[in-house]
């Protein structure tokens, strides 16, 4: 069965983002991510909604994290600023690494090592480019280096080479 979704009116975008942010914190990830898309269908391009809808997505990571994290990379790439798009691609970076983190299966721990690590390389390009008085990416690295620490993540040993013999 496929419905017709209603549109929102424009005067009602800064309080239906505010609900979704709402919905954000109340850990309803998917009601603020539908919010989020009937403000993007009003208005693409939306930079708050795109945030918050990347957000959104990153908080559902323990299901399909890689679908999920290829459109939330997707949505990053509406972001005209250098600065956020680095910082929030750091973001699902970490929030993958974390969803690895706590499912606890042979070999997460590496993949949490390497999505921590990209994570950070993201968080140090956004740094690079921060306004004046933001540490916000500087504190993001740090929380994944102790994490990193705290767990003693370590990437996946290279298996050695072993040529064929005749």
């Amino acid at each position: 069965m496929k419905f017709e979704l209603k549109q929102l009116h424009k005067d009602a975008l800064p309080a239906a983002l505010k609900k979704a942010e709402h919905y954000r914190l109340l850990n309803e990830p998917m009601q603020a991510e539908s919010i989020c898309r009937d403000i993007l269908q009003l208005e693409p391009g939306h930079r708050q909604a795109l945030i918050t809808l990347v957000l959104a997505l990153t908080d559902q990571f323990s299901g399909d994290a890689a679908a999920r994290a290829e459109e939330a990379r997707q949505l990053l790439g509406q972001l005209t600023d250098g600065y956020e798009r680095s910082y929030y691609t750091g973001l699902v970076c970490e929030r993958r690494a974390t969803a690895y983190l706590e499912r606890g299966s042979h070999g997460s721990a590496h993949l949490a090592y390497d999505w921590f690590r990209r994570a950070m390389d993201w968080y140090e390009k956004a740094e690079a480019a921060s306004p004046p008085g933001n540490d916000d990416a500087l504190l993001r690295w740090n929380t994944c280096a102790r994490l990193i620490m705290q767990h003693r993540l370590e990437p996946a040993e290279e298996p050695a080479y072993h040529p064929a013999l005749e």
